[in-house]
């Protein structure tokens, strides 16, 4: 009954255990398999339930959440950030952008076959760079707040391994493409590919990439 062990405490193991190898007499013997019966039956639902749910949270973190988590992250500074949060949103976009656009370049040059079916766009996962780019991003903008920006894309790349869709390994690359992409947009003043967009000066009135000096 090793299977017991999964499922129920050593005291309920020992009683079961018990009923079945000493029975008093056969209407024991009787009650305590049906006990167990109606035990094992409880403990496979709620591991079943606990399968599914799981997988339906990763379906909505790989899906919707990931939108969600992206969105925010994009809109934020421009809520709350007052003067700065425009070139803030900017650059985070920029960021996500530029590493998005890397990750599906590396997946056309490595053409890594997926686990769970024939395609070959697998290395690096994409999920996971973006979200980490955008963790990156926010972290630094709002450094109290990195717990939740990080464990927010540690969950979303999770949810990729938990639905078989990626490796360990393509999950961690794809974090850390996210992850250095946004450190180089950070030590670029003008950031990457929306540089026009960019001011100097997070601080300063920009118009597309032309700083607004004095009055018109």
């Amino acid at each position: 009954m090793s299977w017991l062990k999964i499922l129920y405490p050593t005291a309920i193991r020992k009683a079961i255990a018990s009923g079945i190898a000493y029975p008093c007499c056969a209407k024991c013997k009787a009650q305590t398999l049906s006990t167990l019966i109606a035990l094992c039956l409880t403990g496979f639902t709620q591991k079943a339930f606990a399968e599914s749910f799981d997988r339906e949270a990763s379906q909505f973190l790989s899906g919707p959440g990931t939108a969600i988590y992206l969105g925010t992250g994009v809109v934020l500074p421009l809520l709350q950030d007052g003067k700065p949060g425009i070139q803030r949103s900017i650059r985070t976009f920029d960021s996500l952008s530029t590493s998005t656009l890397l990750c599906i370049s590396l997946k056309e040059l490595t053409q890594v076959k997926r686990p769970d079916s024939d395609s070959r766009d697998s290395f690096p996962s994409c999920h996971a760079t973006a979200v980490f780019a955008v963790a990156a991003m926010q972290s630094h903008y709002h450094p109290k707040s990195a717990i939740f920006w990080y464990s927010g894309a540690s969950l979303i790349a999770y949810s990729r391994l938990n639905l078989n869709r990626h490796r360990i390994t393509e999950v961690l690359a794809g974090a850390a493409l996210g992850y250095l992409t946004a450190k180089l947009e950070l030590s670029q003043k003008r950031g990457l590919i929306l540089f026009p967009l960019i001011s100097s000066d997070e601080n300063g009135d920009s118009i597309v990439g032309f700083q607004v000096m004095g009055s018109l």
